[in-house]
């Protein structure tokens, strides 16, 4: 491979990027509101990137200096075999970090063999702790199967556990504190994340947004929070609890607080298109570089020219923004 191409990843505004999200499929078993439709056309199965693929991107990518890795959908434990993925994964040099964005709706039985294949870091989507909201929200009954899932991911020592919950006027502010508790029970991180205009449904907007610093000024006035200056390059504003307890509350302020300037991801969608922005409205497409015979110094110099051309932010409330084409399912989160 040419040494131009070894070197670190950095976009025209000189970010380092590192963190690369792999949507292995767009299909999911809910319909959460802010994510996707109720009705829903999926990807045909033969343009969703083969394990064997992924596994080469992330040969090629890895040389360039991504080192973290996190699996997110749809739902990637509908993707069949993805223990074996995970092993995969784990074999590519350079590869230090593996971590898994699930619904945790199947976790009940496929935590422990995803924890055998090596995989330690879960972000589970838990939007709300009530049954009642929680069907409303992801459009299926199904809280007492996540929550089963949540409790043996716990007991067989995943860690860092994180809940992801988006926030949204009449669902997230009135349970603020209950998540605090939970976090503080269990050691969990806790992620509240602001709700952004990527819903199929066209609900976003000001009469549902709640603003992620409202979340973390409740929780204060009850159980006093730090903030965890150690913070890195992560889109996370972190606290921990000021009398020492156990777990955290952090909130991803996308909308409030854009972190764009600091952003070190891009993103591959399941059908091998790289997005170099949540919002992008353009992609570069991987998948037919690695089905028409490209060399790997080919796909390197593909990927390398995309991210130097990373947005410089999203423009969210400001003149100009376009929502994308794809709704989040098919982006990948």
């Amino acid at each position: 491979m040419n040494p131009e191409q070894t070197s670190q990843l950095r976009g025209a505004q000189g970010r380092h990027i590192t963190n690369l999200r792999v949507s292995v499929t767009d299909r999911c078993n809910f319909r959460c509101i802010y994510c996707m439709p109720e009705e829903m056309t999926w990807i045909p199965r033969g343009e969703i990137l083969t394990f064997e693929e992924i596994q080469r991107v992330l040969g090629i990518v890895s040389r360039l200096g991504i080192d973290k890795v996190r699996l997110t959908g749809g739902e990637p434990t509908l993707r069949s075999d993805l223990p074996d993925l995970i092993r995969m994964i784990h074999a590519v040099e350079g590869i230090r970090d593996v971590g898994l964005t699930t619904n945790g709706f199947r976790l009940s039985t496929l935590a422990r063999p995803l924890y055998d294949a090596g995989l330690r870091r879960l972000n589970i989507s838990l939007d709300t702790l009530q049954r009642h909201k929680f069907h409303q929200m992801a459009r299926r009954d199904a809280f007492e199967q996540v929550m089963e899932g949540l409790w043996e991911a716990g007991r067989l020592g995943f860690h860092p556990i994180k809940l992801n919950a988006v926030t949204m006027r009449g669902y997230t502010e009135d349970e603020a504190l209950d998540f605090a508790e939970l976090a503080r029970e269990r050691d969990f991180q806790i992620r509240f994340i602001e709700f952004m205009p990527l819903d199929a449904d066209g609900i976003w907007g000001p009469e549902s947004f709640v603003p992620g610093q409202d979340i973390v000024d409740r929780i204060n006035a009850v159980f006093p929070l730090e903030p965890v200056s150690d913070n890195g390059p992560e889109p996370t504003t972190r606290f921990r609890f000021r009398d020492g307890s156990q777990g955290e509350i952090g909130i991803i302020p996308s909308v409030s607080n854009p972190f764009c300037e600091s952003c070190n991801r891009v993103r591959i969608t399941a059908d091998g298109k790289l997005r170099t922005c949540l919002f992008a409205t353009t992609e570069t497409d991987l998948r037919d570089s690695l089905r028409n015979g490209c060399s790997d110094d080919e796909i390197a110099r593909r990927f390398a020219e995309a991210v130097y051309r990373k947005e410089p932010g999203h423009l969210i409330n400001q003149k100009g923004f376009v929502k994308p084409e794809r709704n989040m399912s098919r982006i990948g989160g």
